[in-house]
């Protein structure tokens, strides 16, 4: 018997808003299916406000409330079984952080939890890589958002180790990421893959997805290190307006798209891998996938009180 349920997944980054939705199909006998049914983004880049100021303006908090009032229409139309609601380091940061939380809560109907950054890996972390991921081989998987990255190591398959760091592309355009910041990121990627062979990256976020949509490469293909290097090369050789008009990027594409680069670049350097794998999923599908297993498993667990 098929069964089609149907989850959203609300991600409120430094540069963006995200909402998806997805079904998941559950046959007797098999394991879950996973497929995206829509994803609505809204260009909010909250960590312009907070690493700057330290607060989210009266602007893009108006902003925050009509977008989750249009989210929570959508989902209402959706038919949306549940959802969840992450916010990650520029509401971490914000000092009105909580009071728009509570904002939104009471003029949309939308619950939002503030996740710290290890709270965030895990979440990505448990995003099907199946696909990707070769058991005797290692991965760096890298998540570039614009106020932090976050960084887990898969060898044999397994999760050995994950951190998020305060390095992102938003952080970057305004130039408050220190030194120390760099090293510190280089020294724990360099001691957790000193051992490791055939290492190879997996990059998750808007930025490497167009990256790889840009190269022309064949989904599922890599990218390589050499590509990727001049590709930074020749960005940086075109004016913010030309990244627009030359190269069709979105205006809140055009400018971090660079710093993300650098970001993936420095993990190849770092971990000594050469290949790219962009399997173009993130917080987002970690939520949905999270969202359903935790709902199946209360749901079970009701089942077994009741018929007890």
């Amino acid at each position: 018997m098929l069964k089609i349920r149907k989850f959203a997944a609300i991600d409120i980054g430094s540069n963006a808003i995200r909402l998806l939705v997805a079904n998941v199909i559950e046959e007797e006998n098999k394991n879950p299916k996973f497929k995206k049914s829509s994803l609505v983004r809204v260009p909010i880049r909250l960590g312009q406000d907070v690493f700057i100021n330290g607060m989210i303006s009266r602007n893009n908090a108006q902003r925050m409330i009509n977008a989750m009032k249009s989210y929570r229409l959508l989902m209402d139309i959706h038919g949306v079984e549940n959802y969840m609601a992450c916010a990650t380091s520029a509401m971490r940061e914000a000092k009105n952080g909580q009071d728009i939380v509570e904002k939104i809560k009471k003029k949309a109907g939308i619950t939002i939890d503030i996740i710290d950054g290890k709270r965030e890996a895990e979440i990505i972390a448990s995003t099907d890589l199946h696909n990707v991921i070769e058991k005797e081989k290692d991965y760096l998987y890298v998540d570039v958002g614009g106020g932090s990255t976050e960084f887990t190591i898969f060898s044999n398959g397994k999760i050995k180790t994950s951190r998020s760091f305060k390095i992102g592309t938003v952080r970057l355009l305004n130039e408050i990421i220190t030194k120390e910041d760099w090293k510190d990121a280089e020294k724990w990627i360099k001691r957790n893959t000193k051992d490791l062979k055939r290492l190879s990256l997996i990059g998750s976020g808007g930025n490497i997805n167009k990256l790889h949509k840009m190269s022309g490469t064949a989904i599922g293909e890599p990218l390589s290190y050499i590509y990727l290097n001049a590709q930074y090369q020749f960005l940086q050789s075109l004016s913010y307006e030309e990244r627009i008009s030359e190269l069709g990027l979105n205006p809140d594409r055009a400018d971090v798209i660079i710093p993300a680069t650098q970001i993936y670049l420095s993990a190849c350097k770092w971990s000594g891998a050469r290949k790219i794998f962009v399997p173009k999923i993130g917080l987002a599908d970690g939520i949905i996938k999270t969202l359903f297993f935790e709902t199946s498993k209360n749901a079970e667990n009701a089942s077994n009180i009741l018929s007890f």
